[in-house]
């Protein structure tokens, strides 16, 4: 179980970073704002599974982690709003 979320949590992770790279090289903001919310998606992956990891006790800095996650979501929110509105 625990292995297995840890998986679970770095394909998340590294999907993030992924989708944004992928979605920059689209040659049209309608491409790239699709890329962006499918990081966005990842990144609400990720935090259900911190919330889980933390009730599980496999995690002790979940608020951390959160307050993290919430920082990049917004960032990537603001990314979108912008692109958006270009």
């Amino acid at each position: 179980e625990k292995y297995g979320l840890r998986s679970q949590m770095q394909r998340a992770a590294v999907s993030v970073p992924s989708n944004i790279a992928e979605g920059a090289s689209r040659n049209h903001n309608k491409e790239f704002i699709q890329f962006l919310y499918y990081a966005f998606g990842s990144l609400s992956e990720l935090e259900t599974q911190i919330i889980i990891s933390g009730r599980l006790n496999y995690t002790k800095n979940v608020c951390e982690l959160l307050d993290d996650l919430n920082q990049i979501q917004k960032l990537l929110y603001g990314l979108i709003k912008y692109l958006k509105n270009k």
